[in-house]
């Protein structure tokens, strides 16, 4: 009977995980070590697994599916800006099971749009900044999953698989991008229910930033693992810090569907201004995004917790301001 058992059990497996719609890609949970799919929509799921496909990139490359979400998130900022769009906020936070408590305000009637909800703040001291004295530890950038590797040619072979992903075509930069040659990646995933302000994961002078327009292509793992140049299709901010323990450290803030804009704050876009390590640097606006942080060839070493799990192509669920790991080399004199 065992060979009728097993498979009866998978299938009610995988009936009460599409019941409580955790059909995305598998994740760790950093602070309790719980392994489970993340939460999402099912009908977004479906739209996923027919964009990106073999087939689908076979056919026309996507370009249809380029068109039609360019449009849809054009059409989707003054829908969220709505006065309208506030009735959207409870249904949201239940859906998603949003700990309201961690934000300020907290109560979800406060929020006059559902754009002024997406940007909550964090209640001060719901994220503290590990080690915020030492400038050798560097910190997580925002409320998301991760994945770390320590060169781009890992990073390319085991997660982002678009062709030809480089820092060069992130940046539009080939000289600029030399600095980081083969350097370490980490690679963050933003669900349109999380914390969308992003913060600075070390302590650093900005050398230079840049803004550059693209395209609003979704930043799920099953779009990455896909042969479309993602995150190097999207529109995106990039922003360059001069960090002594680290050398220099770059940021690039990635849009994706649903998000109409990139904001740095006026402080990164002013070259030698200086950030704290876990200091605001700006915010997406709407739905899901991903963040790009480089550092260069030997100069980090992640920790080892988001390295494992990373070599089994599994996302850590973390929050701002806990560790991401160490500089490798001393502080430039």
């Amino acid at each position: 009977m065992d060979y009728l058992r097993r498979p009866v059990d998978s299938l009610l497996e995988t009936y009460h995980l599409v019941e409580k719609r955790q059909v995305g890609w598998m994740t760790k949970n950093r602070k309790t070590g719980e392994m489970m799919r993340e939460q999402q929509p099912l009908m977004k799921k479906i739209q996923l697994l027919l964009l990106f496909n073999p087939v689908t990139e076979w056919i026309d490359f996507t370009h249809v599916a380029k068109l039609w979400l360019h449009k849809k998130t054009v059409q989707q900022k003054p829908k969220e800006e709505s006065q309208k769009s506030k009735q959207q906020i409870a249904s949201f936070v239940s859906f998603y099971n949003i700990d309201m408590k961690d934000f300020e305000p907290s109560d979800i009637n406060a929020y006059p749009t559902f754009q002024d909800f997406f940007i909550r703040k964090h209640k001060p001291g719901t994220r503290p900044i590990t080690a915020p004295d030492d400038p050798t530890i560097a910190v997580i950038s925002a409320d998301s999953r991760v994945v770390t590797y320590p060169t781009v040619t890992l990073t390319k072979s085991l997660w982002i698989k678009g062709n030809d992903f480089s820092i060069a075509q992130l940046i539009d930069d080939p000289v600029k991008a030399k600095t980081w040659e083969d350097g370490a990646i980490a690679s963050y995933r933003l669900s349109p229910q999380d914390y969308h302000r992003y913060h600075c994961p070390v302590a650093g002078t900005v050398s230079w930033w840049k803004e550059l327009d693209g395209d609003y292509y979704e930043v799920d793992a099953l779009a990455l693992q896909s042969r479309v140049p993602i995150l190097s299709a999207n529109a995106r901010s990039a922003v360059c810090l001069d960090s002594p323990e680290f050398g220099q450290v770059l940021f690039v803030a990635i849009g994706a569907v649903d998000v109409g804009t990139v904001k740095l704050n006026s402080k990164a876009m002013t070259p030698g201004s200086t950030f704290e390590k876990g200091e605001e640097i700006g915010i997406f606006e709407f739905g899901g995004s991903s963040i790009i942080v480089a550092f260069e060839k030997h100069r980090i070493q992640f920790d080892d917790d988001l390295l494992d799990e990373s070599y089994k192509q599994i996302m850590v669920d973390v929050e701002v301001g806990q560790r991401l790991g160490v500089a490798t080399k001393p502080a430039s004199k």
